[in-house]
């Protein structure tokens, strides 16, 4: 498909970033491009949850996500040994779904919004005047980079400077197999977690993450020996997908015409579970920003979603660090489940900022004790 000669928005990537930018723009009235060298739909290593918070977001976009097929739990439930913790969301419900049936989900409801999708074009560099896609120059007054982590958009606008960077290693199959639990679980052991998600009434997607690339998911399936019994019948329902989690703050944004959104523009990493809430609520901002002929609005809406789950996610991985904390954490919680519920109300937004800190001070007394 050749591309248009302009456009008002040019979405450089056509995963979910790209698509939920393209959707928002489009509802404020604007004429948008994507380019992706891809087809879809396109797979990726993720733990494949949506918390509640991020199914609000969605909406806030015209996105039902129930009609994407997804498989809903209560809650969340963390495990380590013979410890476990659980707590149901304040209001609402999580969402699992196969990254698969979001990115069709996504591209369907941009092809009905009358988004020009360009898949197998190619973006070789941006000039003030647009971007080159394969031999051919596409004028745009704007361009969104939603093009990953490893963002050629954030390198060619001069944006990679960040202050902070950090890494971990992740490692996803499905297991044909009946979910469990009514909670997406996360099981907890010295230098890495196992994420269960429910994506079906027949399957479940595990994710193993830590520090060490070497660390696939059978290793690490061997350090928790009741989640691999009760795995080892299952039948594998893909194969073993690799993935990197970053921890990464940019110090910009955007500069001139060109302002990023999704992984280019930073990210939590996955333990938090907002990577997709973030993405969504990011893309409203950038609409937004873009109605006003203002990125400066956007600079300051991306700094302000990004605190709790950055706060959170650093939380977590304290959690990970210290072996002992986590552990009388987890106990804490078991032993007066109002803390995890409460904790679970912070993480999706929904406990006042005197909430959370009343919270802190319940759980620390409780450890304590």
């Amino acid at each position: 498909m050749m591309p248009h000669p302009s456009t008002d928005l040019f979405v450089v990537g056509g995963g979910p970033a790209g698509l939920a930018a393209a959707l928002a723009a489009r509802r404020l009235g604007l004429d948008v491009t994507v380019a992706d060298c891809s087809q879809p739909p396109v797979d990726k290593a993720c733990g494949e949850g949506i918390m509640p918070d991020g199914v609000r977001a969605a909406r806030a976009l015209g996105l039902e996500l129930e009609d994407a097929g997804p498989r809903p739990f209560a809650g969340i439930r963390f495990a380590e040994g013979t410890e476990s913790a659980a707590a149901r969301f304040p209001t609402g419900r999580g969402f699992g779904l196969r990254r698969t049936a979001l990115h069709q989900f996504l591209v369907d409801h941009a092809h009905q919004a009358g988004v020009r999708l360009l898949w197998g074009a190619r973006v070789t560099s941006l000039v003030n005047a647009g971007a080159w896609v394969d031999d051919r120059l596409v004028r745009a007054r704007w361009i969104a980079g939603a093009d990953g982590g490893n963002s050629a958009v954030r390198r060619w606008a001069g944006l990679d400077a960040s202050r902070r960077d950090s890494r971990r290693y992740g490692f996803r199959r499905h297991y044909r197999i009946a979910p469990w639990s009514e909670f997406m679980e996360i099981h907890w052991a010295d230098g890495c977690q196992i994420y269960v998600t429910p994506v079906s009434d027949g399957e479940v997607c595990v994710v193993a993450i830590s520090r060490d690339p070497r660390l696939r998911l059978d290793g690490a399936l061997a350090r928790f020996p009741q989640l691999r019994c009760r795995l080892e019948a299952a039948a594998a329902a893909s194969s073993e997908r690799g993935g990197v989690s970053c921890t990464r703050r940019l110090k910009r944004v955007w500069r001139a015409n060109v302002a990023l959104v999704g992984d280019a523009s930073g990210s939590v990493d996955a333990v938090t579970g907002e990577g997709l809430c973030l993405l969504f609520q990011q893309a409203a901002a950038l609409a937004g920003a873009l109605a006003r002929e203002d990125l400066s609005a956007y600079q300051a809406a991306h700094g302000r979603l990004g605190r709790r789950p950055e706060w959170m996610g650093d939380l977590m991985l304290m959690l990970d660090r210290f072996p002992a904390l986590r552990r009388r954490t987890i106990q804490a919680m078991a032993r007066d489940p109002r803390l995890f519920a409460r904790m679970l109300a912070m993480h999706v937004g929904e406990l006042s900022p005197f909430g959370c800190v009343a919270n802190g001070l319940s759980l620390g007394w409780e450890m304590l004790v």
